[in-house]
Parts: C-alpha cells; structure tokens; sequence
C-alpha cells in the first residue's frame, strides 16, 4: 500500500514554489484577452458539486457555447440531452461552478470559478434560439476567477494532432452492451444513434 500523504505541510514538501504568472494571471472579471478566448470556444466542460458528489458536464454549441453578459457574468444555455440533469440538480442546491473552455488548436485552456444559478425565464432563454429552439434553462454563471491554464497538459497530450487515437474506440453501443452482459443491443443503437442525434439536437 502507497504511503497516502494526507496533511498540506506533507503535499508542500514534495512541490516547489509557484512562479510569479501563477498568481499574477488570475483576475476576478475577464480581460479583453481573456474574453477572447471564452467567446471562440465552442466547448466547454462545467463541473459542479452537490449532496451526491461532483459532476463534469461537457458543453458544446455550433457557435460560442457561452454568452458573454458583462466581463462578470456568463450565460450557458442548457440544450437537450439525457434528462439526468446532474449539474442542474447540483446547481440548484450549490452554486459552485467551475468551467474549462478549450479552442480546437489552441493548447491555452481558460478556466473561470464562480457561483451558479439556474433561470427559465422566457426573455433570457430566447436570447439562445437555435433552429426555432430555445434551451429549457439557461445557466448564469457570476464569475470569481478566470485564468488561462498552462498549455502542458495539452502539449503532452498531442490533443489535436492525433485525431487517428480515437478510431478503435468502443462504441456506446459496446459499452451499453457490456455493462447488460450482452442483453442491450448495441450495434442497432449504434447505427440508430447519427439520425437520432440529428433529430434531437436541440
């Protein structure tokens, strides 16, 4: 069994110092440069916490994935998908959000902490309408912190060079089918799922 370090004095001991663009890059608003990079992406992951335990959403959009209300304040509208609504559900009962934005190309993540809440109301979802849909919800994120996130994560990886990684991947399907131990039918899923998607998208 590892030795578990479980005291902050111990985790220390083993890092350094953190260097002065550490610090200084963390703002509580978003920069002109900032802003840039949070209004290109059309992804992002939204992780949020509640009773049950933490939940990373991933958030996508054919254009920006969030709108940019101030240089405090983002909107994210809540398109459809599994009806499971964790990160809604979490929201309503903590409002502590974090998100990640990542460019196709660019290895800068921007990261923003905040404080969500969760809006129905009919002129901020219609702010979002796409293809005669609105969102059934739109999240109002406060912001606390933003700051760009160092590219070595994202250098290491090669996340957009080697697109060929992803080609022997189990389906859904294979994985739907393996966790029944082979009562769910995967490949009919599988080859449902494209029209589906496209049916459902909004």
């Amino acid at each position: 069994m590892p030795n578990w370090i479980e005291t902050l004095d111990e985790l220390h001991s083993h890092y350094g110092t953190p260097g002065e663009t550490s610090h200084v890059k963390v703002t509580s608003y978003l920069t002109p440069a900032y802003r840039s990079h949070v209004q290109q992406a059309r992804f992002c992951v939204l992780t949020t916490v509640g009773p049950e335990g933490t939940d990373g959403s991933p958030r996508g959009d054919e254009g920006p994935v969030v709108a940019v209300q101030d240089e405090r304040t983002l909107l994210l509208p809540d398109w459809k998908g599994n009806e499971r609504i964790d990160s809604l559900r979490n929201i309503v009962r903590d409002g502590r959000v974090s998100l990640m934005f990542l460019v196709p190309g660019s290895n800068i993540a921007m990261r923003v902490n905040g404080r969500g809440r969760v809006t129905a109301d009919p002129d901020v979802r219609g702010l979002f309408e796409r293809h005669g849909k609105l969102p059934r919800s739109v999240i109002r994120i406060d912001i606390h912190e933003v700051y760009s996130q160092c590219a070595r994560a994202l250098i290491r990886s090669q996340l957009w060079s080697d697109v060929a990684s992803a080609a022997d991947l189990p389906t859904v399907g294979d994985m739907l089918e393996e966790i029944t131990s082979g009562t769910f039918d995967g490949a009919s899923y599988d080859a449902e799922w494209p029209e589906r998607a496209a049916r459902s998208m909004w």
